[in-house]
């Protein structure tokens, strides 16, 4: 019995030895190691990453490449598991182009498990990221975009934001065609944060490709054009368009000042404003064209038709005068416009009257949005005719006193240029390859007055016409000067104006249309000095490019 009693205490005494080598084991377990444990757990699973789709490419009319999407990845860490920080961020400085010390602090903060160290990592820095084979450090796919022409259209293409999404431009306009789909993939990792293995569970579906009717060389001369614009007269800013009268193609927009799409964080912010469909400016002179328009239409007078102009013309309580001062003499219709009298095309206005005069302005689609494919469009602010003042008929039909914007003027001038047809002007030539439907257009005016029109603005570039200096040699061209007071804090400006210039070429069968518009410039104020310089330049460029003969 003795023996059995002895054999059952060492039994004992061998459970409780165990007991306590594995309470040993525990404790050292759950207290010493929780901490590493935890990670190889964490580190050691199976995770679904979002694979992000490439995004449509951008070209112009002939396939050129104006943004396109690049591999790139986010370099990020998990500083639980960098074994040497201080090594880890010397190594990686010159690959991120970061200083050290920036990495390292990131490297070393406390109680936490992943950080971002870099975004958009070019593919063969992310490569060499990758080689050094650092425990912690992980690359996460992305996409990059990239403007191969980098200042070219800027404003007009846009920026792309967090995520691949477009926040600006036609990037924005057109995200859910540029955009695509994102793919899923299966990644299993070891304790240290490094794939075993990758399995796609659904491939990435890339955005459709955007091709444009702008043409990049045109672009880019119409671009130098307007820094040379800048260059001289410093003015708040530019813009210029250059359409196909007969299609609405946009076949260049250009802003200044300029900005640099790959790096617009450099560019005041007043300067990503797409001028062209966003800002509103009073379009002085080249209005007289509509409102000629408007009483040629209506049977009320011809090119011939003569007024008498005095010096001075009193409209309710505002006294109208010329640019430059005259006694009493006698205009035609053509000379009205072809001298720019603003006395001249009031009286034309007053055979209108008002309620026709309004009528015509909304004819011409001004007071509404064009329509045309671009984000941000203004639709200008033009009054109804019962909302007139005793002298708004003394305003309105030179072009003071209501707002447009320079895509709505150059629209107007393109129906008088292709035979009286208003259509709304476009860009977007093609989506993934399938061609986009013309715009439908509506008769504004007849073939006959639109060509009564384009004749007597020929002579605005005729010699003693107010654009003369911007005729070119062995063409026949037609086109409108115009310069405005620009209203500042709620008054007309004695200093700051608006100058612009819409002309077309060649003048009976126009293929190319021209708008120029410069803000505030410095120096010279006049349409005929600052922007029709500008128009003859573009077209003497352009003329030769796309084949138009000389007369």
């Amino acid at each position: 019995m003795a023996v059995i009693d002895r054999r059952i205490g060492l039994l004992f005494l061998a459970f409780v030895g165990l007991l306590a080598i594995a309470l040993t084991r525990a404790t050292y377990l759950g207290a010493i190691q929780a901490g590493s444990l935890h990670r190889a757990a964490v580190t050691q699973q199976v995770t679904q990453e979002t694979v992000p789709a490439p995004r449509g490419t951008i070209t112009d009319r002939n396939g050129v490449e104006l943004a396109i999407s690049e591999a790139a990845d986010d370099i990020a860490a998990d500083p639980y598991l960098i074994k040497d920080p201080a090594t880890a961020s010397g190594r990686l400085a010159p690959l991120l182009a970061q200083p050290q010390l920036k990495i390292l602090a990131a490297l070393t903060k406390p109680h936490t498990g992943f950080v971002y160290l870099a975004h958009l990592v070019p593919a063969d820095r992310a490569a060499a990221i990758n080689t050094l084979n650092i425990a912690g450090i992980s690359l996460i796919p992305e996409t990059k975009r990239v403007y191969p022409r980098s200042w070219a259209a800027s404003q007009m293409l846009g920026t792309v934001g967090w995520g691949s999404q477009g926040l600006s431009g036609l990037e924005y306009l057109d995200n859910g065609i540029l955009r695509g789909s994102d793919g899923v993939r299966k990644v299993v990792s070891d304790a240290i944060g490094q794939p075993i293995s990758i399995d796609n569970l659904r491939a990435t579906k890339p955005g459709r490709t955007l091709q444009l009717t702008i043409d990049a060389a045109l672009q880019d001369e119409v671009e130098q054009v307007l820094a040379g614009v800048g260059a001289t007269y410093s003015p708040r800013g530019a813009t210029a368009i250059v359409m196909n009268p007969n299609t609405g193609e946009i076949l260049a927009l250009a802003n200044w000042p300029r900005i640099n799409a790959n790096d617009p964080s450099g560019a005041p912010s007043y300067a990503s404003e797409d001028r062209a469909v966003g800002f509103n400016y009073e379009p002085g002179s080249t209005f007289k064209a509509i409102t000629v328009a408007g009483a040629l239409q209506e049977g009320l007078v011809t090119p011939s038709t003569l007024f008498d102009v005095p010096p001075v013309l009193q409209v309710a309580d505002r006294q109208i005068h010329d640019a430059e001062s005259h006694g009493y003499e006698t205009l035609s219709v053509a000379q009205i416009l072809k001298f720019s009298s603003n006395i001249g095309a009031d009286e034309i206005g007053a055979r209108l009257g008002a309620q026709r005069f309004d009528y015509w302005v909304h004819r011409f689609g001004f007071g509404a949005l064009t329509r045309v494919d671009l984000p941000g469009e203004e639709q200008g602010i033009v009054r109804r005719w019962w909302q007139y003042s005793g002298s708004s008929m003394g305003n309105l039909p030179i072009g003071q006193g209501e707002s447009v914007t320079p895509i709505q003027m150059a629209t107007a001038y393109a129906a008088i240029a292709n035979g009286g047809i208003l259509r709304s002007p476009h860009i977007v030539k093609a989506v993934g390859g399938k061609p986009t439907a013309l715009p439908a257009g509506r008769r504004v005016i007849s073939q006959t007055t639109a060509a009564e029109l384009r004749d007597m603005l020929q002579g605005v570039l005729a010699d003693g016409g107010t654009a003369s200096g911007a005729a070119i040699p062995g063409y026949d061209m037609a086109g409108k000067t115009g310069t405005a007071n620009e209203v500042v804090n709620g008054v007309y400006s004695s200093t700051d104006y608006a100058a612009s210039f819409i002309g077309f070429v060649p003048t009976q069968h126009p293929q190319l249309l021209v708008a120029v518009m410069v803000d505030r410039p410095q120096g010279a104020i006049y349409g005929g000095a600052v922007a029709a310089p500008a128009f003859q330049k573009i077209v003497g460029w352009a003329v030769p490019y796309f084949g138009i003969s000389p007369r």
